[in-house]
């Protein structure tokens, strides 16, 4: 009599964990279509909280850890803490770029508030500020959103040693990474808006792309670029202070959701660190 044997490491049907896992990328990707606003930014950051936080309870159980924990498997677990670490330092850069603008922002409100600053000057010496420090930062998210990009580009976890456990776990974690990072490159593309194309095009290419990114722009507005247009028209310090008002509201909706993802990305890690070390 022939007798059929099967991995008792897993359960023949996955755990439900694994299901919830599968129910929030369907939904992230479901929402990467999406037009982006500040709601929809935020909407995918509590969705990936969500989803974080799944996964580390994933990352908890113990068959979890049983199969990740064996000695065969520490350069895939080295190199899902790689990436871990990528993400964090994603999620750190965006959160420094917002406290950054936000500081600007309450001296600019703290300026236009006195009165007599447009005839002082002082609010037109605040807003070259605010712009100059704005460029800046958009500049270091266009590099973030670069690197990020070739994160996501980077071939991994190339031998499992065809353990299915494993296969099963990692290929859950490769696609949480690949649509964390998706999601990091809209909140990173939000804040800093289009990069800025190269200064040698010719005139006629300049005027026509111009007009392209003008009508762009028109269909995408967010609270960022409205203060930004605001300040460099400046055509009345009511105007600004309530664009400035609207953005620093959009600016802690989306840091507390940072905030709250990266303790998550925290926790992700160490559950990973405490697999390795066993």
């Amino acid at each position: 009599m022939a007798y059929h044997t099967r991995s008792n490491s897993f359960p023949s049907r996955p755990h439900p964990l694994f299901q919830e896992v599968d129910e929030h990328l369907c939904r992230l990707r479901s929402s990467e279509a999406t037009s982006t606003s500040s709601s929809t930014i935020c909407h995918k950051l509590n969705g990936l909280q969500d989803m974080h936080g799944c996964v580390d309870r994933m990352l908890q159980l113990p068959l979890t850890q049983q199969s990740l924990a064996q000695e065969k498997h520490e350069n895939m677990v080295t190199e899902l803490l790689d990436g871990s670490l990528s993400l964090l330092d994603v999620c750190s850069t965006a959160k420094d770029a917002l406290s950054q603008t936000k500081a600007c922002i309450q001296d600019l409100q703290s300026i236009i508030r006195r009165r007599r600053a447009e005839e002082s000057g002082v609010l037109t010496t605040e807003v070259r500020k605010y712009l100059t420090s704005s460029k800046t930062i958009k500049k270091v998210l266009h590099k973030a959103l670069e690197n990020l990009k070739v994160t996501a580009d980077r071939s991994t976890f190339s031998s499992l040693h065809r353990h299915q456990d494993a296969i099963t776990i990692v290929s859950k974690l490769r696609d949480v990474k690949a649509v964390t990072v998706t999601v990091f490159e809209s909140v990173l593309s939000f804040i800093s808006g289009p990069k800025p194309k190269p200064s040698s095009w010719s005139l006629v290419s300049k005027i026509v792309q111009s007009k392209k990114v003008a009508c762009e722009e028109e269909a995408k507005v967010n609270e960022f670029a409205d203060v930004d247009a605001a300040l460099k028209s400046l055509k009345s310090a009511e105007n600004a202070q309530n664009q400035l008002n609207n953005l620093e509201s959009c600016i802690q909706n989306l840091e507390e959701g940072l905030e709250c993802l990266f303790r998550l990305l925290i926790k992700t890690r160490v559950s990973l660190l405490n697999i390795l070390n066993q």
